[in-house]
Protein backbone atom coordinates (compact mmCIF):
# COMPACT_ATOMS: atom_id res chain seq x y z
CA UNK A 1 0.00 0.00 0.00
CA UNK A 2 1.31 3.51 -0.79
CA UNK A 3 -0.36 6.98 0.47
CA UNK A 4 0.12 9.83 -2.01
CA UNK A 5 -0.36 13.44 0.25
CA UNK A 6 -0.30 16.59 -2.00
CA UNK A 7 1.56 19.48 -0.29
CA UNK A 8 2.13 22.58 -0.25
CA UNK A 9 5.73 21.93 -2.57
CA UNK A 10 3.94 18.70 -4.57
CA UNK A 11 2.96 15.18 -4.46
CA UNK A 12 4.60 13.40 -2.06
CA UNK A 13 4.13 9.17 -2.22
CA UNK A 14 5.31 7.05 0.55
CA UNK A 15 5.63 3.24 0.16
CA UNK A 16 5.27 3.01 4.16
CA UNK A 17 2.70 2.64 6.60
CA UNK A 18 2.61 5.02 9.57
CA UNK A 19 3.80 4.25 12.81
CA UNK A 20 0.96 7.11 14.66
CA UNK A 21 -1.51 8.99 13.17
CA UNK A 22 -3.36 11.81 14.50
CA UNK A 23 -6.79 12.44 13.11
CA UNK A 24 -9.91 14.65 13.41
CA UNK A 25 -7.40 17.18 14.91
CA UNK A 26 -6.80 21.31 14.56
CA UNK A 27 -3.60 21.23 13.68
CA UNK A 28 -1.02 24.46 14.09
CA UNK A 29 2.08 23.26 12.05
CA UNK A 30 3.70 26.72 12.71
CA UNK A 31 4.86 26.72 9.60
CA UNK A 32 3.71 29.53 6.74
CA UNK A 33 3.83 27.38 4.07
CA UNK A 34 0.55 25.41 5.37
CA UNK A 35 -0.34 26.56 8.15
CA UNK A 36 -3.35 23.80 9.25
CA UNK A 37 -4.12 20.51 8.94
CA UNK A 38 -6.80 17.84 10.10
CA UNK A 39 -4.67 15.01 10.43
CA UNK A 40 -0.81 13.76 10.45
CA UNK A 41 1.15 11.14 9.97
CA UNK A 42 4.22 9.58 11.81
CA UNK A 43 6.80 7.09 10.62
CA UNK A 44 9.67 5.88 12.53
CA UNK A 45 11.09 9.33 13.98
CA UNK A 46 9.84 11.67 10.96
CA UNK A 47 6.45 13.41 9.65
CA UNK A 48 5.50 11.31 7.01
CA UNK A 49 2.49 13.72 6.12
CA UNK A 50 -0.18 16.13 6.56
CA UNK A 51 -3.56 16.76 5.02
CA UNK A 52 -7.26 15.88 5.47
CA UNK A 53 -8.55 13.58 7.52
CA UNK A 54 -8.95 11.35 3.94
CA UNK A 55 -5.56 12.31 2.77
CA UNK A 56 -3.71 10.46 5.57
CA UNK A 57 -5.99 7.52 5.77
CA UNK A 58 -4.16 5.73 3.01
CA UNK A 59 -0.75 5.60 5.34
CA UNK A 60 -2.73 3.59 7.93
CA UNK A 61 -1.43 -0.24 8.39
CA UNK A 62 -2.36 -3.02 10.56
CA UNK A 63 0.12 -1.60 13.06
CA UNK A 64 -0.68 1.81 12.77
CA UNK A 65 -2.02 3.36 16.14
CA UNK A 66 -4.71 5.69 15.35
CA UNK A 67 -5.42 8.90 17.34
CA UNK A 68 -8.72 10.52 17.63
CA UNK A 69 -7.59 14.18 18.74
CA UNK A 70 -11.42 15.45 19.14
CA UNK A 71 -11.13 18.70 17.29
CA UNK A 72 -8.43 19.92 19.97
CA UNK A 73 -5.33 21.89 19.00
CA UNK A 74 -2.06 19.83 17.66
CA UNK A 75 0.80 21.44 17.35
CA UNK A 76 4.86 21.17 17.30
CA UNK A 77 6.47 20.06 20.87
CA UNK A 78 6.76 22.56 23.18
CA UNK A 79 10.93 23.95 22.92
CA UNK A 80 11.81 25.08 26.40
CA UNK A 81 14.55 27.50 26.24
CA UNK A 82 15.96 28.06 29.74
CA UNK A 83 15.70 26.16 32.46
CA UNK A 84 17.44 24.30 35.20
CA UNK A 85 16.97 20.48 34.73
CA UNK A 86 18.94 19.33 37.49
CA UNK A 87 17.99 21.86 39.95
CA UNK A 88 14.33 21.78 39.18
CA UNK A 89 13.91 18.00 39.67
CA UNK A 90 15.89 18.20 42.88
CA UNK A 91 14.16 21.45 44.44
CA UNK A 92 10.54 18.75 44.00
CA UNK A 93 12.10 17.33 46.91
CA UNK A 94 12.34 20.36 48.97
CA UNK A 95 10.02 22.56 50.96
CA UNK A 96 7.92 24.71 48.25
CA UNK A 97 6.84 27.83 48.99
CA UNK A 98 5.00 29.03 45.98
CA UNK A 99 2.07 31.09 46.66
CA UNK A 100 2.74 30.80 50.35
CA UNK A 101 2.30 34.51 52.38
CA UNK A 102 2.70 35.51 55.88
CA UNK A 103 4.80 34.51 58.60
CA UNK A 104 1.80 32.71 60.06
CA UNK A 105 1.82 30.32 56.62
CA UNK A 106 5.12 30.32 56.98
CA UNK A 107 5.77 28.76 59.92
CA UNK A 108 3.01 26.16 59.60
CA UNK A 109 5.00 24.96 56.09
CA UNK A 110 8.52 25.45 58.17
CA UNK A 111 7.76 23.02 60.95
CA UNK A 112 6.08 20.39 59.18
CA UNK A 113 8.79 20.32 56.58
CA UNK A 114 11.14 20.37 59.84
CA UNK A 115 9.13 17.15 61.61
CA UNK A 116 9.44 15.21 58.68
CA UNK A 117 12.88 15.94 58.04
CA UNK A 118 14.87 15.31 61.15
CA UNK A 119 18.04 14.54 60.02
CA UNK A 120 18.63 17.30 57.55
CA UNK A 121 21.39 19.26 58.18
CA UNK A 122 20.09 22.02 56.73
CA UNK A 123 16.25 22.69 55.95
CA UNK A 124 16.10 24.23 52.20
CA UNK A 125 13.12 26.16 51.09
CA UNK A 126 11.96 27.06 47.35
CA UNK A 127 10.23 30.10 45.92
CA UNK A 128 10.09 32.13 49.30
CA UNK A 129 8.40 35.94 47.89
CA UNK A 130 10.39 38.92 48.57
CA UNK A 131 7.17 40.22 50.03
CA UNK A 132 6.66 36.89 51.96
CA UNK A 133 6.03 38.50 55.54
CA UNK A 134 4.32 41.39 53.71
CA UNK A 135 4.73 44.23 51.64
CA UNK A 136 7.31 46.82 52.37
CA UNK A 137 9.02 44.38 55.11
CA UNK A 138 11.99 42.78 54.55
CA UNK A 139 12.48 39.43 55.73
CA UNK A 140 15.16 38.92 58.05
CA UNK A 141 17.27 36.21 60.33
CA UNK A 142 14.91 37.68 62.83
CA UNK A 143 11.87 36.64 61.56
CA UNK A 144 13.03 32.86 60.71
CA UNK A 145 14.40 32.28 63.89
CA UNK A 146 11.17 33.31 65.74
CA UNK A 147 9.54 30.02 63.38
CA UNK A 148 13.16 27.91 64.24
CA UNK A 149 15.43 29.00 66.05
CA UNK A 150 17.24 26.21 66.37
CA UNK A 151 18.09 24.01 63.30
CA UNK A 152 19.61 25.95 59.95
CA UNK A 153 17.27 27.17 57.79
CA UNK A 154 17.49 28.76 54.53
CA UNK A 155 14.50 30.23 52.17
CA UNK A 156 15.54 30.71 48.23
CA UNK A 157 13.67 33.77 46.11
CA UNK A 158 11.72 32.39 43.25
CA UNK A 159 15.23 33.80 40.90
CA UNK A 160 17.48 31.84 43.24
CA UNK A 161 19.81 35.08 43.44
CA UNK A 162 18.59 35.86 46.67
CA UNK A 163 17.94 33.77 49.91
CA UNK A 164 17.38 34.29 53.83
CA UNK A 165 18.94 32.15 56.34
CA UNK A 166 18.14 31.93 60.27
CA UNK A 167 20.71 32.78 62.49
CA UNK A 168 22.05 29.55 63.55
CA UNK A 169 23.01 28.78 60.20
CA UNK A 170 24.56 32.22 59.88
CA UNK A 171 27.22 31.30 62.68
CA UNK A 172 27.81 27.50 61.50
CA UNK A 173 28.37 29.01 57.87
CA UNK A 174 30.96 31.22 59.86
CA UNK A 175 29.05 34.13 58.25
CA UNK A 176 27.27 35.99 61.04
CA UNK A 177 30.33 38.78 61.20
CA UNK A 178 30.01 39.15 57.32
CA UNK A 179 32.83 37.98 55.35
CA UNK A 180 34.29 39.36 51.53
CA UNK A 181 32.54 37.24 49.25
CA UNK A 182 33.73 38.83 45.57
CA UNK A 183 32.17 41.17 43.60
CA UNK A 184 28.31 41.27 42.51
CA UNK A 185 27.90 39.14 45.79
CA UNK A 186 26.89 40.62 49.22
CA UNK A 187 26.32 39.20 52.78
CA UNK A 188 24.03 42.38 53.64
CA UNK A 189 24.99 43.73 56.96
CA UNK A 190 22.83 45.36 60.04
CA UNK A 191 23.14 48.39 61.85
CA UNK A 192 24.68 46.01 64.70
CA UNK A 193 27.70 44.63 62.64
CA UNK A 194 25.97 41.27 62.15
CA UNK A 195 24.24 39.85 59.16
CA UNK A 196 20.93 40.59 58.30
CA UNK A 197 20.17 36.71 57.31
CA UNK A 198 19.36 38.17 53.31
CA UNK A 199 22.49 36.68 51.31
CA UNK A 200 22.77 38.03 47.69
CA UNK A 201 24.20 35.81 45.00
CA UNK A 202 25.84 32.63 45.12
CA UNK A 203 29.12 32.95 46.99
CA UNK A 204 27.19 34.68 49.79
CA UNK A 205 24.63 31.74 49.59
CA UNK A 206 27.45 29.05 49.13
CA UNK A 207 28.89 28.74 52.52
CA UNK A 208 24.99 28.40 54.26
CA UNK A 209 24.44 25.94 51.64
CA UNK A 210 27.44 23.81 52.75
CA UNK A 211 25.26 22.95 55.70
CA UNK A 212 23.21 20.54 54.20
CA UNK A 213 23.84 16.85 54.50
CA UNK A 214 21.92 15.42 52.01
CA UNK A 215 21.90 15.58 47.69
CA UNK A 216 23.84 19.37 47.02
CA UNK A 217 25.02 18.06 43.83
CA UNK A 218 22.49 20.58 41.71
CA UNK A 219 24.81 23.16 41.97
CA UNK A 220 27.45 21.50 40.63
CA UNK A 221 25.42 22.41 37.36
CA UNK A 222 25.35 25.69 38.13
CA UNK A 223 29.30 26.45 38.71
CA UNK A 224 30.16 23.86 35.85
CA UNK A 225 32.51 22.06 38.46
CA UNK A 226 32.44 18.57 38.46
CA UNK A 227 31.62 16.47 41.54
CA UNK A 228 34.88 14.55 41.80
CA UNK A 229 36.04 11.26 43.37
CA UNK A 230 34.04 11.52 46.41
CA UNK A 231 30.84 10.60 44.55
CA UNK A 232 29.43 7.22 45.76
CA UNK A 233 27.42 4.76 43.46
CA UNK A 234 24.81 5.13 45.33
CA UNK A 235 24.51 9.18 44.77
CA UNK A 236 25.04 8.64 40.71
CA UNK A 237 22.06 6.53 40.73
CA UNK A 238 19.98 8.92 42.80
CA UNK A 239 21.27 11.90 40.39
CA UNK A 240 20.13 9.57 37.43
CA UNK A 241 16.66 9.00 39.53
CA UNK A 242 16.38 13.00 39.85
CA UNK A 243 17.56 14.09 36.00
CA UNK A 244 14.37 11.32 34.70
CA UNK A 245 12.21 13.05 37.18
CA UNK A 246 12.91 15.99 35.37
CA UNK A 247 12.67 14.60 32.18
CA UNK A 248 9.26 13.21 32.79
CA UNK A 249 7.77 16.11 34.57
CA UNK A 250 8.71 18.17 31.31
CA UNK A 251 7.27 15.73 28.77
CA UNK A 252 4.41 15.76 30.69
CA UNK A 253 3.79 19.62 30.34
CA UNK A 254 4.19 19.11 26.51
CA UNK A 255 8.26 19.58 26.06
CA UNK A 256 9.99 17.96 23.57
CA UNK A 257 13.30 19.99 23.36
CA UNK A 258 14.82 21.95 26.15
CA UNK A 259 17.81 24.13 26.90
CA UNK A 260 19.69 23.60 30.18
CA UNK A 261 21.28 26.47 31.36
CA UNK A 262 23.31 23.86 34.30
CA UNK A 263 26.50 21.99 32.52
CA UNK A 264 29.12 19.97 33.24
CA UNK A 265 30.80 16.54 31.93
CA UNK A 266 28.58 14.82 34.85
CA UNK A 267 25.36 15.65 33.52
CA UNK A 268 25.92 15.01 29.94
CA UNK A 269 27.20 11.45 31.34
CA UNK A 270 23.92 10.91 33.35
CA UNK A 271 22.07 12.22 30.23
CA UNK A 272 24.25 9.93 27.85
CA UNK A 273 23.12 6.84 30.00
CA UNK A 274 19.35 7.97 30.38
CA UNK A 275 19.83 7.93 26.35
CA UNK A 276 21.29 4.81 26.21
CA UNK A 277 18.26 2.94 28.60
CA UNK A 278 15.97 4.51 25.73
CA UNK A 279 14.66 7.64 28.72
CA UNK A 280 15.87 10.25 27.22
CA UNK A 281 12.48 11.93 26.68
CA UNK A 282 13.18 15.24 25.41
CA UNK A 283 16.10 16.82 23.47
CA UNK A 284 18.60 18.33 25.61
CA UNK A 285 21.40 20.92 25.01
CA UNK A 286 24.05 21.22 27.81
CA UNK A 287 26.48 24.08 28.02
CA UNK A 288 29.92 24.37 29.38
CA UNK A 289 29.69 27.55 32.18
CA UNK A 290 32.78 29.92 31.94
CA UNK A 291 32.37 30.85 35.69
CA UNK A 292 35.14 33.61 37.13
CA UNK A 293 36.90 30.66 38.72
CA UNK A 294 38.13 29.52 35.10
CA UNK A 295 40.29 31.30 32.39
CA UNK A 296 39.77 30.96 28.81
CA UNK A 297 42.41 27.90 28.71
CA UNK A 298 39.50 26.54 30.12
CA UNK A 299 37.62 26.66 27.05
CA UNK A 300 38.93 23.56 25.66
CA UNK A 301 36.68 21.71 27.67
CA UNK A 302 33.69 23.55 26.00
CA UNK A 303 35.40 22.44 22.82
CA UNK A 304 35.35 18.95 23.47
CA UNK A 305 31.60 19.18 24.97
CA UNK A 306 31.01 20.02 21.53
CA UNK A 307 33.09 17.26 19.85
CA UNK A 308 31.92 14.73 22.09
CA UNK A 309 28.08 15.57 22.28
CA UNK A 310 26.66 16.34 19.02
CA UNK A 311 23.16 14.09 18.28
CA UNK A 312 19.75 15.42 17.65
CA UNK A 313 18.76 14.13 21.10
CA UNK A 314 21.51 14.88 23.35
CA UNK A 315 24.27 17.91 22.64
CA UNK A 316 26.32 21.03 23.84
CA UNK A 317 27.98 23.34 21.57
CA UNK A 318 27.26 26.69 24.08
CA UNK A 319 28.86 28.68 26.71
CA UNK A 320 27.01 30.19 29.34
CA UNK A 321 27.93 33.20 31.33
CA UNK A 322 26.90 35.24 34.36
CA UNK A 323 26.85 39.23 33.70
CA UNK A 324 24.84 40.58 36.68
CA UNK A 325 22.42 39.02 39.00
CA UNK A 326 18.89 40.38 39.31
CA UNK A 327 16.27 43.79 39.83
CA UNK A 328 14.68 42.80 43.15
CA UNK A 329 18.01 42.42 45.46
CA UNK A 330 19.70 45.21 43.22
CA UNK A 331 21.94 43.35 41.87
CA UNK A 332 21.56 43.67 38.39
CA UNK A 333 23.63 46.38 36.38
CA UNK A 334 22.21 49.04 35.39
CA UNK A 335 22.85 51.90 32.75
CA UNK A 336 21.75 54.75 35.32
CA UNK A 337 20.85 54.61 38.84
CA UNK A 338 18.30 52.31 40.55
CA UNK A 339 15.14 54.75 40.80
CA UNK A 340 14.87 53.55 44.68
CA UNK A 341 18.85 54.00 45.46
CA UNK A 342 20.54 57.38 43.96
CA UNK A 343 24.43 56.04 43.76
CA UNK A 344 24.00 51.97 43.59
CA UNK A 345 23.75 50.81 39.43
CA UNK A 346 24.58 47.34 40.53
CA UNK A 347 28.37 46.00 40.40
CA UNK A 348 28.98 43.43 37.12
CA UNK A 349 30.15 40.08 37.72
CA UNK A 350 33.03 39.77 35.62
CA UNK A 351 34.82 43.31 33.89
CA UNK A 352 33.65 44.71 30.35
CA UNK A 353 37.01 44.16 29.20
CA UNK A 354 37.15 40.55 30.77
CA UNK A 355 33.59 39.85 28.97
CA UNK A 356 35.02 41.32 25.62
CA UNK A 357 37.60 38.74 25.32
CA UNK A 358 35.71 36.02 26.49
CA UNK A 359 33.20 36.81 23.47
CA UNK A 360 35.89 37.26 21.17
CA UNK A 361 37.28 33.66 21.90
CA UNK A 362 34.18 31.68 22.33
CA UNK A 363 33.45 33.00 18.82
CA UNK A 364 36.30 32.23 17.44
CA UNK A 365 36.07 28.28 18.55
CA UNK A 366 32.79 28.47 16.92
CA UNK A 367 30.82 28.14 19.85
CA UNK A 368 27.54 29.71 20.72
CA UNK A 369 27.38 32.21 23.65
CA UNK A 370 24.70 32.27 26.37
CA UNK A 371 24.86 35.20 28.75
CA UNK A 372 22.66 35.86 31.67
CA UNK A 373 22.06 39.66 31.52
CA UNK A 374 19.18 41.88 33.19
CA UNK A 375 19.89 44.75 33.79
CA UNK A 376 20.58 47.52 31.18
CA UNK A 377 23.83 48.03 31.69
CA UNK A 378 24.61 44.47 31.72
CA UNK A 379 23.01 44.05 28.38
CA UNK A 380 25.17 46.81 26.76
CA UNK A 381 28.00 45.02 28.12
CA UNK A 382 27.14 41.66 26.51
CA UNK A 383 26.05 43.35 23.25
CA UNK A 384 29.12 45.42 23.15
CA UNK A 385 31.09 42.29 23.57
CA UNK A 386 29.61 40.44 20.70
CA UNK A 387 30.01 43.39 18.65
CA UNK A 388 33.78 42.60 19.49
CA UNK A 389 33.43 39.13 18.62
CA UNK A 390 32.19 40.30 15.29
CA UNK A 391 34.56 42.52 14.45
CA UNK A 392 37.70 40.54 15.30
CA UNK A 393 36.10 37.50 13.90
CA UNK A 394 34.38 38.26 11.56
CA UNK A 395 30.44 38.08 10.55
CA UNK A 396 28.99 34.45 11.04
CA UNK A 397 25.37 32.96 12.21
CA UNK A 398 26.41 32.83 15.67
CA UNK A 399 23.02 33.29 17.29
CA UNK A 400 24.57 34.17 20.41
CA UNK A 401 21.82 34.70 23.11
CA UNK A 402 20.95 37.07 25.60
CA UNK A 403 19.03 35.47 28.94
CA UNK A 404 16.17 37.55 30.13
CA UNK A 405 17.08 40.64 29.21
CA UNK A 406 14.52 42.27 31.44
CA UNK A 407 15.80 45.72 31.02
CA UNK A 408 17.15 47.34 27.83
CA UNK A 409 17.94 50.93 27.49
CA UNK A 410 16.67 52.17 24.08
CA UNK A 411 19.86 53.14 22.26
CA UNK A 412 20.35 48.87 22.49
CA UNK A 413 16.97 47.94 21.22
CA UNK A 414 18.27 47.76 17.24
CA UNK A 415 21.39 45.81 18.08
CA UNK A 416 20.00 43.00 18.81
CA UNK A 417 18.86 42.55 15.41
CA UNK A 418 21.88 44.11 13.87
CA UNK A 419 24.39 41.88 15.46
CA UNK A 420 21.78 38.78 15.14
CA UNK A 421 21.53 38.33 19.04
CA UNK A 422 18.66 35.95 19.94
CA UNK A 423 16.37 37.04 23.14
CA UNK A 424 15.65 34.45 25.58
CA UNK A 425 13.29 35.86 27.39
CA UNK A 426 10.24 34.64 30.22
CA UNK A 427 7.09 35.35 29.74
CA UNK A 428 5.78 34.43 33.39
CA UNK A 429 9.06 36.86 34.84
CA UNK A 430 7.15 40.44 34.57
CA UNK A 431 5.75 42.14 37.81
CA UNK A 432 1.80 41.21 37.26
CA UNK A 433 2.38 38.44 35.51
CA UNK A 434 0.96 34.81 37.06
CA UNK A 435 0.69 36.15 40.40
CA UNK A 436 3.73 38.42 40.60
CA UNK A 437 4.00 41.43 43.09
CA UNK A 438 4.35 44.83 41.15
CA UNK A 439 6.36 45.80 44.17
CA UNK A 440 9.96 46.19 44.87
CA UNK A 441 10.48 45.23 40.87
CA UNK A 442 8.77 48.07 38.79
CA UNK A 443 9.73 50.65 41.82
CA UNK A 444 13.75 49.86 41.40
CA UNK A 445 13.36 49.78 37.60
CA UNK A 446 11.44 53.57 37.48
CA UNK A 447 8.80 54.91 35.70
CA UNK A 448 11.73 55.95 33.15
CA UNK A 449 12.29 52.29 32.59
CA UNK A 450 9.39 50.99 32.28
CA UNK A 451 9.03 51.14 28.45
CA UNK A 452 11.87 49.34 27.84
CA UNK A 453 11.57 46.25 30.70
CA UNK A 454 10.43 43.08 29.44
CA UNK A 455 9.89 44.71 26.18
CA UNK A 456 8.81 41.84 23.80
CA UNK A 457 6.98 44.37 21.27
CA UNK A 458 9.80 46.39 20.93
CA UNK A 459 12.54 43.81 19.94
CA UNK A 460 9.60 41.74 17.87
CA UNK A 461 9.32 45.01 15.87
CA UNK A 462 12.68 45.80 15.31
CA UNK A 463 13.29 41.94 13.75
CA UNK A 464 14.63 40.04 16.91
CA UNK A 465 14.08 36.55 17.00
CA UNK A 466 12.75 35.64 20.63
CA UNK A 467 12.87 32.31 22.21
CA UNK A 468 10.17 32.26 25.46
CA UNK A 469 11.34 29.61 28.80
CA UNK A 470 10.31 29.39 32.50
CA UNK A 471 13.45 29.65 33.99
CA UNK A 472 12.37 26.52 35.72
CA UNK A 473 12.64 26.49 38.97
CA UNK A 474 11.50 30.03 39.08
CA UNK A 475 8.87 29.87 37.39
CA UNK A 476 6.65 26.63 37.16
CA UNK A 477 8.20 24.72 33.53
CA UNK A 478 5.08 24.35 31.59
CA UNK A 479 4.78 25.95 28.49
CA UNK A 480 0.82 26.80 28.85
CA UNK A 481 1.17 29.06 32.04
CA UNK A 482 4.06 30.49 29.74
CA UNK A 483 1.96 30.98 26.71
CA UNK A 484 -1.04 32.50 29.16
CA UNK A 485 1.16 34.98 30.81
CA UNK A 486 2.20 36.41 27.48
CA UNK A 487 -1.20 36.86 26.23
CA UNK A 488 -2.93 37.88 29.56
CA UNK A 489 -0.03 40.37 30.34
CA UNK A 490 -1.70 43.69 31.53
CA UNK A 491 0.55 47.41 31.36
CA UNK A 492 2.05 49.05 34.48
CA UNK A 493 0.10 51.98 33.71
CA UNK A 494 -2.16 53.30 31.15
CA UNK A 495 0.24 55.47 29.19
CA UNK A 496 2.28 52.59 28.42
CA UNK A 497 1.78 50.12 24.91
CA UNK A 498 -0.04 47.53 25.56
CA UNK A 499 2.46 44.51 26.43
CA UNK A 500 0.13 41.40 25.45
CA UNK A 501 2.00 39.00 22.81
CA UNK A 502 -0.81 37.42 20.33
CA UNK A 503 -1.24 33.56 21.02
CA UNK A 504 0.76 33.74 17.23
CA UNK A 505 3.30 34.87 18.78
CA UNK A 506 3.59 33.13 22.28
CA UNK A 507 3.43 30.03 20.30
CA UNK A 508 6.14 30.83 17.97
CA UNK A 509 7.85 31.83 21.29
CA UNK A 510 7.72 28.35 22.40
CA UNK A 511 8.23 26.10 18.89
CA UNK A 512 9.74 27.50 16.06
CA UNK A 513 11.58 30.52 17.69
CA UNK A 514 13.16 28.31 20.32
CA UNK A 515 14.11 25.86 17.80
CA UNK A 516 16.23 28.68 15.55
CA UNK A 517 17.75 29.83 18.80
CA UNK A 518 19.62 26.52 18.97
CA UNK A 519 19.98 25.80 14.98
CA UNK A 520 16.98 23.54 15.27
CA UNK A 521 14.44 25.04 13.21
CA UNK A 522 15.30 22.79 10.15
CA UNK A 523 14.36 19.47 12.10
CA UNK A 524 11.92 20.54 14.56
CA UNK A 525 9.73 23.59 15.67
CA UNK A 526 7.40 23.21 12.85
CA UNK A 527 4.90 20.22 11.22
CA UNK A 528 6.53 19.64 8.36
CA UNK A 529 7.19 16.65 6.17
CA UNK A 530 9.95 14.86 6.87
CA UNK A 531 11.01 17.10 10.56
CA UNK A 532 11.41 15.30 13.09
CA UNK A 533 8.49 14.06 14.75
CA UNK A 534 7.99 16.24 17.85
CA UNK A 535 4.28 16.29 18.81
CA UNK A 536 1.82 17.48 21.54
CA UNK A 537 -2.16 17.00 21.90
CA UNK A 538 -3.37 19.46 23.66
CA UNK A 539 -7.46 19.50 25.62
CA UNK A 540 -8.39 21.87 23.78
CA UNK A 541 -8.39 24.27 20.30
CA UNK A 542 -6.41 26.70 21.58
CA UNK A 543 -7.67 29.07 18.83
CA UNK A 544 -11.07 29.07 20.30
CA UNK A 545 -9.74 29.16 23.64
CA UNK A 546 -10.89 32.38 25.79
CA UNK A 547 -7.55 33.85 26.91
CA UNK A 548 -7.87 34.02 30.20
CA UNK A 549 -8.52 30.35 30.33
CA UNK A 550 -5.72 29.33 28.67
CA UNK A 551 -4.04 28.26 32.13
CA UNK A 552 -6.27 25.32 32.59
CA UNK A 553 -5.22 23.92 28.96
CA UNK A 554 -3.73 20.16 29.51
CA UNK A 555 -1.01 18.00 27.36
CA UNK A 556 -3.05 15.14 26.83
CA UNK A 557 0.06 13.04 24.77
CA UNK A 558 3.51 14.30 23.95
CA UNK A 559 5.64 12.65 20.90
CA UNK A 560 9.64 13.55 21.47
CA UNK A 561 11.39 11.74 17.91
CA UNK A 562 8.56 9.85 17.30
CA UNK A 563 7.96 8.31 20.43
CA UNK A 564 5.18 8.96 23.01
CA UNK A 565 6.27 10.29 26.43
CA UNK A 566 3.72 11.35 27.86
CA UNK A 567 0.15 9.64 27.53
CA UNK A 568 -2.82 10.47 29.48
CA UNK A 569 -5.08 9.60 25.93
CA UNK A 570 -5.45 5.79 26.79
Amino acid sequence: MFGIWLGPTGIFINMQHADIIITNASILTMSDHQPQAEAIAIAENKILALGSVNDIADLKGPGTRTIDAGMSTVMPGFVESHLHLFMGAAGRRLLQLFGISGLDELRKAVLSYAAANPNEGLLIAKGADYTIVGNNVSLTRHHLDEILPDRPLILYAPDHHTCWANTIALKKAGILAGRDVGPGNEIVMGDDGQATGELRERHAISPVMKLRTSGGRDSFGMTGTEPGKELTANERIDDIDVLKSGLEYCAAAGITSLYNMDGNFYQLELLREIEQQGELLCRTQVPFHLTGQKSLADLKDAVEMHREYASDMLRSGRVKMFADGVIDSGTAVMVDDYSDQPGWRGEPLLSPEDFCKAAVEIDRLGLQISVHAIGDGAVRMVLDGYEAARDANGARDSRHRIEHAEVIHPDDMHRFAELGVVASMQPPHPPGSMGLPLEPTVSKIGRARWPYSYAWRTLWDSGVHIAFASDWPVSPVEPILGIHAAVTRERWAPELPDPKASLGEALAGYTREGAYAGFMENKTGTLIPGMLADIVILSEDVTKTDPKELENVQPLLTICNGQVTHDVMG
